[in-house]
């Protein structure tokens, strides 16, 4: 199998990344350009990058496996954009939920679609709302919205679990006409 171009891993005690206590996998790279960015280390050629292949990427979330168990968590693949990696997210997402890994997305939803088979091995998607005003989207984050919109069809569709997120940014996010 193909191997990722760079990948970061860290465990999380918390609930911050899904459910119960979660291994995030951190994918390099993102398209959008936001006027603030939650992970710029994601787009940074140098750090704790590595390159892993659908086989040891899952052999490395399997070691958490216990901690899954006692707390209801699993995987989530962050980053950076997950859904830049359609054919590897798709291959690691279908590895963890044959074994009973609880799957999480965590995703701005600009993609590259493909969308159909990453949301069936996919329990839940962390969803970051930058705006929901089209011109407004483009400003943030410096692309159109179309993706995005492309992406939530999909969780519509696929009636997928969502939790929206959306970062207060004060001066740019903070607003009254905004919130």
């Amino acid at each position: 199998m193909k191997a990722v171009p760079l990948i970061g891993i860290a465990r999380h005690r918390l609930t911050i990344d899904g459910e119960g206590v979660t291994t995030l996998v951190a994918f390099h790279g993102c398209p959008l350009r936001c006027k603030y960015c939650l992970n710029p280390t994601s787009l940074q050629p140098d750090g704790v990058w590595e390159s892993y292949n659908c086989n040891q990427l899952y052999e490395e979330v399997r070691k958490d496996e216990l901690y899954f168990l006692a707390s209801c968590g699993g995987v989530t693949f962050g980053g950076g954009e997950p859904l830049l990696q359609p054919d590897f997210l798709k291959e690691t997402l279908k590895l963890c939920k044959n074994e009973g890994i609880h799957t999480c997305i965590d995703t701005a939803g600009y993609g590259l679609s493909d969308y159909d088979e990453i949301l069936n091995h996919t329990d839940l998607v962390l969803l970051d709302l930058k705006h929901i005003h089209k011109t407004d989207y483009e400003k943030m984050t410096g692309r159109s919205m179309d993706r995005f919109e492309e992406f939530l069809n999909a969780l519509k569709k696929h009636q997928t679990k969502i939790w929206i997120r959306h970062v207060v940014v004060p001066g740019i996010t903070d607003s009254e006409d905004h919130m």
